[in-house]
């Protein structure tokens, strides 16, 4: 009876907030593989729910917190009103609290899941029951036009909103199955690698069913169970901080599921300019021989289940899907925008007041690169500030609770400053995948760079692909002489073969250092490579005082290695797209390379009690390129934060004020789950970053991973985003898995990076970034 009761003042909670609720439970003689979903709720409009059968679900939780070891006794909990507000809930969904039992799906049963799964769905393909999906069949083909497929994947709809420098996305995916039988979804895409993606619904008609956030492997043990039963399902997982896949379940012929996702980073800010960045396309790696988890591309049409790591198909060039894109952006910047530049795509553009209004031009809705739009706001200089914010949860220590963010610019005085001489290297990655546009870009950079080292610098030139090999033994004074037979050397660099970038970063960090300058590298690169893991621990160990710049080459680069690597490095990355003009980047990089950085730095917060400050080392401040920390508070928020630091050898200490708490965007409170959101998600970067660098063979980094994620409703590498339709079964048995090819990025040509659909005997070895061997 006190159950009951419980359960009855839950629900009438919830009701209040307009929410629908589904309990997903076990049955009192459940075993290891029996559980049930079972619905206790009506309709908040008051509309009675839908019976549902019984469905397989493993261990589950809360649904804002998970608590490892709770007992089977324990009662669910009902979430209070502001906490499912602040997740995001509107009136009408169907938001799913869970629990959690010690008894449930063991991995070894969740990997027989699978292999049942996909021997159905290869039994399926023998026995006729639906035209093999992965080959396609022509759906229309026009004059002059290429071969439209169907596909799974109808349209996709990003609508994003930037106040000041923080961006929120939501991105819509349109799924629907245009084959006579029922299928599973699969489809593998990118997202900024500094995202933090928070929200997450399933849509069915006029349905809305709320994922929640869960460890992966019970969120995979939840899908598949739901899969496996003709439920209707959601899956999102991550695997890699850019790198994405959605699974949608049971899909029935002719209808249509959306998956929305949330998402909130924060832009990058570079010599005046703010950069929106929505990449559209995974660009096909090359995984050296033996690594742990691959991105291996594939041609449409080959097996991608078993696979170790990840699979991702690609159309052939004769070949294009309907899958189209739609992108509406609004910048709210708080000041005039002077300026606005986008040379990846042809947009539409209009001015309300202050505010940028952009959409993508309907005839540049090809999701084959990265979306970028720069724009300038008014004022000579950004200038150094702090921004706070009170966490709008309940405090767990009792005080105030809350994030801030610190941009530092560095001072002016440093414009001023000579820089002494330094000792350059270029490493070029002449890869498969650089063959043809991002080759011609990364040599027109290479040029302009050559044309302006100064007389008492020293250089070397670095080149790979399967090896790697450099101008000469040692770096050359950068005379004319030395600089002639440069250009020589570059103008013959050809892309062909793998990307052994393990083989550039030994040649670039491993020789001689001069003690009189300071070594700068410099990588050009799209960063096509699956081992970024191995390439971070290796610079780690190589690094010592070098500064490291990245040049994102093509368009769609590895943004998540590249700006890794700068990190790491403690320089900063650049991007250059096919239409951009190569010298002029470069000349750029040169700019801020000719004055002295502010090193060293320090921050003095006045008293104010902070942690979890990102990034954990500050980097150094170049001309140009602000640094931008994020960090929590207790109790009093910070007001003013003393900066201290070195360049061109002095002293050198300035103060930064905060401003009107909360206050982002023309006067606008920034949205509230926000910047808790970006703190927590670079809180799981450096959380990583240090899992790359260092062993953790009792999981307590990834422990404080999935502790964080859990509390902040995020994606990460150990949970993972799901939601099942438990109203009513589908019909028939489980269908066939179909993977949504996509286009290989533009530039990037398919026969270097993809190749025939020959299977390769080794998949892992196959050279994604260069010709097969």
């Amino acid at each position: 009876m006190k159950r009951i009761k419980f359960l009855m003042m839950s629900l009438l909670v919830l009701a209040i907030a307009g929410v629908s609720l589904v309990f997903i439970g076990c049955s009192d003689n459940a075993g290891p593989a029996d559980y049930k979903f079972a619905q206790e709720a009506d309709r908040a409009d008051g509309r009675p729910s839908n019976a549902m059968q019984p469905l397989v679900a493993p261990r589950v939780t809360s649904a804002h917190k998970t608590e490892p070891g709770a007992a089977a006794s324990q009662s669910p909990r009902a979430v209070p009103n502001e906490q499912v507000r602040a997740r995001g809930a509107q009136p009408f969904d169907e938001v799913w609290v869970i629990r959690r039992y010690t008894q449930g799906t063991t991995q070894q049963q969740l990997d027989a899941a699978r292999a049942e799964a996909r021997r159905r769905a290869e039994q399926a393909k023998r026995d006729g029951l639906l035209p093999d999906p992965g080959t396609g069949r022509l759906a229309a083909q026009l004059p002059g036009e290429k071969q439209l497929l169907p596909v799974p994947l109808k349209h996709t709809a990003v609508k994003a909103q930037v106040d000041a420098y923080v961006a929120t996305v939501d991105v819509t995916q349109q799924f629907h199955n245009p084959y006579a039988s029922k299928i599973e979804a699969v489809y593998t895409f990118p997202l900024p690698q500094n995202a933090a993606v928070s929200d997450f619904v399933m849509t069915i008609g006029d349905r809305r069913i709320r994922g929640v956030i869960r460890e992966k492997e019970e969120a995979e043990r939840i899908y598949y169970a739901a899969r496996r039963q003709g439920y209707v399902a959601s899956l999102m997982t991550q695997h890699r901080p850019n790198i994405f896949t959605q699974r949608v379940a049971n899909i029935e012929p002719g209808k249509q599921i959306d998956v929305n996702v949330r998402y909130y980073n924060a832009l990058a800010y570079a010599d005046g300019w703010y950069e929106f960045v929505f990449p559209m396309v995974v660009g096909p790696r090359y995984n050296p021989a033996g690594s742990a988890d691959p991105v291996t591309p594939l041609p449409r049409g080959a097996a991608t289940q078993g696979r170790n790591g990840t699979a991702v198909t690609y159309l052939k060039p004769t070949e294009r899907s309907g899958h189209d894109i739609a992108l509406d952006l609004t910048v709210n910047a708080g000041v005039p925008i002077e300026q606005v530049s986008c040379m990846s795509h042809a947009i539409d553009q209009h001015f309300d007041d202050d505010t940028l209004n952009v959409k993508l031009s309907p005839r540049d809705r090809v999701p084959n690169k990265d979306f970028v739009l720069r724009f300038r706001v008014a004022g000579e200089h950004l200038k150094s500030g702090l921004i706070v914010q009170r966490d709008p949860r309940p405090s767990k220590s009792g005080q105030e609770e809350g994030y801030f963010t610190v941009m530092l610019y560095p001072p002016s005085d440093l414009e001023r400053l000579e820089r002494a001489p330094v000792e350059m290297i270029f490493v070029l990655d002449c890869s498969g995948s650089m063959n043809g546009v991002p080759m011609e870009q990364s040599k027109a950079a290479m040029r302009y760079a050559l044309q302006n080292m100064r007389p008492d610098d020293t250089f070397q030139i670095i080149r790979f692909s399967n090896n790697a090999s450099q101008l000469g033994p040692r770096p050359l004074p950068a005379t004319d002489a030395n600089l002639a037979r440069a250009m020589r050397y570059v103008n013959q660099l050809r892309g062909q073969g793998g990307t052994e970038m393990i083989e550039g970063i030994k040649a670039a960090l491993d020789f001689p250092h001069d003690p009189h300058r300071l070594r700068i590298v410099a990588f050009l690169t799209d960063g096509f490579i699956g081992n970024e893991k191995r390439i971070l621990g290796e610079m780690k160990l190589r690094l010592r005082d070098a500064r490291v710049f990245s040049f994102g080459v093509g368009s769609s680069p590895n943004r998540y290695l590249l700006e890794r690597m700068a990190k790491l490095g403690r320089g900063t990355v650049a991007y250059v797209g096919h239409n951009d003009d190569a010298s002029k980047i470069m000349a750029a990089y040169f700019e801020r390379t000719s004055h002295p950085a502010l090193t060293d730095v320090q921050l003095d917060f006045g008293g104010a009690q902070v942690s979890g400050l990102y990034p954990r080392r500050v980097p150094d401040v170049f001309v140009g390129r602000p640094v931008v920390l994020k960090g929590k508070y207790v109790g009093a928020p910070p007001t003013r934060v003393t900066v201290r630091g070195r360049a061109g050898g002095r002293d050198i200490s300035s103060e930064v004020s905060a401003k009107p708490q909360a206050a982002l965007g023309a006067g606008q409170p920034m949205a509230v789950p926000a910047l808790g959101a970006v703190w927590a998600r670079m809180q799981i970067a450096d959380l990583m970053d240090q899992a790359t660098y260092t062993n953790d063979p009792h999981q307590e980094l990834a422990g404080q991973i999935k502790r964080i994620a859990l509390d902040y409703s995020l994606m990460s590498a150990y949970t993972a985003f799901v939601a099942v339709d438990s109203s009513r079964r589908t019909e028939g048995d489980t269908g066939t898995t179909v993977d949504v090819p996509v286009p290989v990025p533009a530039g990037v040509k398919y026969e270097t990076t993809v190749g025939s659909e020959r299977e390769p005997e080794v998949s892992q070895r196959r050279p994604a970034g260069g010709v097969r061997q």
